[in-house]
Formats: structure tokens, C-alpha cells, sequence
């Protein structure tokens, strides 16, 4: 049985949604109470197909680069974004190293604008 994602936000008005009720299909017990989803059931639809994309390709971003057909840095802002809307907060952006930019460029990673743009910060 493939029931419909739990809707994360009220279709009236945008409010927030919880779970009060839980039953179980065998037997029919019900649960009643006030319960948080989980982050992952409260993420919007693109960031679900992300998560669920990012898992399919057992966290390789270049796999997931491959399959969005994006540059290497929008897939990684992508997953950045993923992870805030989880709750896990924004990494701190490091600059690379020059020499890693560059073994990037080489490996097909990064066009030679993206890599100048890291490189400026």
C-alpha cells in the first residue's frame, strides 16, 4: 500500500502540521497524542526527492551532480540547503585549496568559471 506523503504544512493555511492519531492496520489499536513528524516527513517535495536521491546514490554528490545534470557547486549548495531545511545547520564555507581546484577542473568537476569563482571567494 503506498499512501500519500504526511503533508507537512496546512493546505488552509500554511500552518505547521503534527500527528495526533496512529493506528495500526492489523489490529486496528490506536494511539492518540500530540506528535512532532519526522524532519524528514516535514521536508518540501524538491528536498525530499533530493534526500531520497542523495540516499539512492549512497551520499556520492558526483552521482547526484550526474542524475540533476548540474554543476558540481549547485549540487553542493543543493545538499547544503538540504541539510539546513533538516535542521543540521549551514557548513562554514572553507576556501579549497588552489591545488584542489585545479585537480577539480582537471577531472571534469568544475568549468574553469567555476573554479575562478571559488578561487575569489
Amino acid at each position: 500500500m503506498n499512501a500519500p506523503p504526511l503533508p507537512a504544512r496546512c493546505p488552509s493555511c500554511s500552518g505547521a502540521m503534527h500527528v495526533e492519531k496512529l493506528a495500526c492496520g492489523s489490529c486496528g489499536t490506536e494511539v492518540q497524542g500530540h506528535y512532532a513528524p519526522c524532519p524528514v516527513c516535514s521536508l518540501a517535495p524538491e528536498h525530499r526527492q533530493l534526500f531520497d536521491l542523495f540516499l539512492e546514490t549512497r551520499g556520492n554528490l558526483k552521482d547526484v551532480q550526474r542524475a540533476l545534470k548540474v554543476s558540481y557547486p549547485t549540487t553542493r549548495q543543493r545538499i547544503e540547503e538540504l541539510f539546513t531545511a533538516l535542521g543540521l545547520g549551514a557548513r562554514t564555507q572553507e576556501r579549497p585549496a588552489p591545488m584542489e581546484v585545479l585537480r577539480r577542473v582537471s577531472a571534469g568537476e568544475l568549468t574553469v568559471a567555476e573554479a575562478e569563482k571559488l578561487l575569489r571567494g
